[in-house]
């Protein structure tokens, strides 16, 4: 009677254990502050593809600087006219973090893929790209004080 009551337990263990281990993982709820500075993410990624300068004249703070994917440090206001003249066709993020410094400053990271016009003498810009924005609280305004874009380099890993 032992052996069958054992044989029971292991079949049922073996018949749960696939289950767990295939369900996913529960999504973790946000913060607000995760939610908020994702959507105004989201926001300053649609106003790019929209070359929404008013979006950029009221969101930039007034010392925001920008890492282009090449390397180069632009400060307002050419770093202001990059953005919103971006000549963006595309950009999707996925894999979005906030890692939050105060109550009043976080950097919003996440990877993308972009497509953009070509520029004169130079070729597209890397499809795969990683991004990083600074985010301030200004009185009760977010602001962007720095971004960066990066190319992805997957065949290096």
């Amino acid at each position: 009677m032992k052996l069958a009551g054992l044989i029971s337990a292991v079949c049922l263990w073996a018949s749960v254990v696939p289950a767990i281990a295939q369900a996913p993982a529960p999504a973790k709820t946000l913060s607000p502050l995760e939610q908020t500075l994702i959507a105004t993410e989201k926001s300053l990624i649609e106003a790019q593809k929209k070359d929404d300068s008013a979006f950029f004249k009221r969101t930039l703070s007034d010392d925001f600087s920008l890492v282009e994917v090449d390397g180069k440090l632009l400060q307002p206001p050419e770093a202001a006219d990059d953005l919103a003249g971006s000549e963006l066709l595309q950009l999707t993020p996925y894999d979005i973090k906030v890692v939050a410094l105060n109550e009043a400053a976080a950097v919003v990271t996440y990877d993308a893929i972009v497509r953009k016009a070509p520029e004169e003498d130079q070729g597209p810009p890397p499809r795969y790209q990683h991004f990083s924005s600074v985010w301030v609280k200004q009185g009760d305004q977010w602001k962007l004080k720095f971004h960066q874009a990066t190319a992805a380099h997957w065949g290096d890993w």
